[in-house]
């Protein structure tokens, strides 16, 4: 048979056909490129919302840490035959209590000292401009020309009115988050079982009894962790005010509260309590000052050493190095809250490590 007989199904496609097969498969570029284009909007558009909604995602997250932290003082309640309801409401007028008090001891002498200072700025001014050492410098320097250059320019008043804005934006910042932060406190802890539970229904049902196990001890420890946390700060509350009662600080309960707060801190929060105190001290007396440094600097190395550990022994099995370098990693990634937060999650993939990932390791 040649090639002229051969029937039409057998023949190749004509020059026509083969031209709209060659269009078919050319792709379309431009759709391409819209598509892509799309694409990349979405995702720059989707991190600019998770950007601008980050102080929501932490004010959750916190919440949600005091709501698992605070769970076994609620659990503690409930054996002593409270409702749910009333136990929650117990622990919440509590914390409300502690933020009053708190407010209370450190309003009034940071007002009192403010107004103290500028009662004798003058006086102090008056003083300094008599001194040999400040004439000196004058001469140098022409000090107070450039004082009254400062005062007398037209910008000095708006410095000095937009710092002031800016501290009560500040102000109303953090009385505006400590309020969201109680807040949502408070659902999650009247519902924290409904979202365990939820949580549990998204694993299979052949792996959900292990899953549960491990989660429920995961929160036991972050329990564990925050009740042994707020017992040293309240240990070196109770110390600080002690000491500095006996040796008269006007200021022993305000102090000693900042002292307790700042132990919430990992690693470095006794020391910035220590430091706050001795220079609040030393304002007065320079010598004492130094001698309240050297005792909190002594029990600082107590409660490191001997107080922590023991408090800590049973709620996260993890070793020290862990610790400091989760607490880093945390502070560096997202301030304070994950300085906060970073221990108990370090000691939760611990668990998880020893409970799942090293026994699967092991049978293979």
């Amino acid at each position: 048979m040649t090639a002229s007989k051969r029937p039409p199904a057998e023949r190749g496609p004509g020059p026509g056909q083969l031209a709209t097969v060659e269009e078919v498969r050319r792709p379309n570029y431009f759709l391409l490129g819209f598509v892509g284009a799309l694409g990349v909007l979405s995702a720059w558009l989707l991190v600019q919302a998770l950007v601008s909604a980050r102080a929501v995602f932490v004010y959750i997250l916190v919440a949600l840490f005091l709501a698992i932290g605070l769970n076994p003082v609620i659990e503690a309640l409930r054996r002593l035959r409270l409702p749910r309801w009333a136990a929650i409401l117990t622990v919440c007028l509590a914390l409300v209590l502690f933020l009053t008090v708190f407010v209370w001891a450190l309003v009034p002498p940071l007002t009192q000292q403010v107004s103290s200072f500028a009662s004798s700025l003058p006086t102090s001014l008056d003083q300094l401009q008599h001194s040999a050492f400040f004439r000196g410098l004058d001469q140098r320097y022409n000090v107070i020309g450039r004082i009254e250059s400062a005062l007398s320019d037209g910008s000095f008043g708006q410095q000095i009115f937009g710092g002031l804005v800016g501290v009560g934006q500040v102000v109303f910042n953090s009385l505006f988050a400590t309020f969201t932060v109680l807040i949502l406190t408070l659902f999650f802890m009247a519902s924290l079982h409904g979202i365990m539970d939820v949580s549990y229904r998204f694993v299979p049902r052949s792996s959900r009894a292990a899953v549960r196990e491990i989660g429920d001890e995961i929160v036991q420890r972050i329990g564990a962790f925050i009740a042994g946390q707020l017992l040293v700060a309240a240990l070196g509350g109770v110390v600080a005010f002690l000491f500095l009662w006996l040796t008269g600080s006007a200021y022993a309960l305000t102090l000693a509260l900042v002292v307790a707060v700042t132990a919430l801190i990992p690693l470095i929060g006794t020391t910035i309590g220590a430091l706050v105190a001795s220079l609040a001290v030393a304002i007065g007396d320079p010598w004492m000052g130094l001698v309240t440094l050297a005792f909190f600097l002594v029990y600082q190395q107590i409660e490191s050493y001997v107080i922590a550990p023991r408090v800590m022994r049973h709620a996260v099995d993890v070793v020290p190095t862990v610790n400091i370098t989760a607490a880093l990693l945390g502070g560096a990634l997202m301030g304070l809250v994950g300085a906060l937060i970073a221990i108990p999650t370090a000691a939760a993939l611990t668990l998880v490590l020893k409970k799942v990932v090293f026994p699967r390791l092991e049978e293979r």
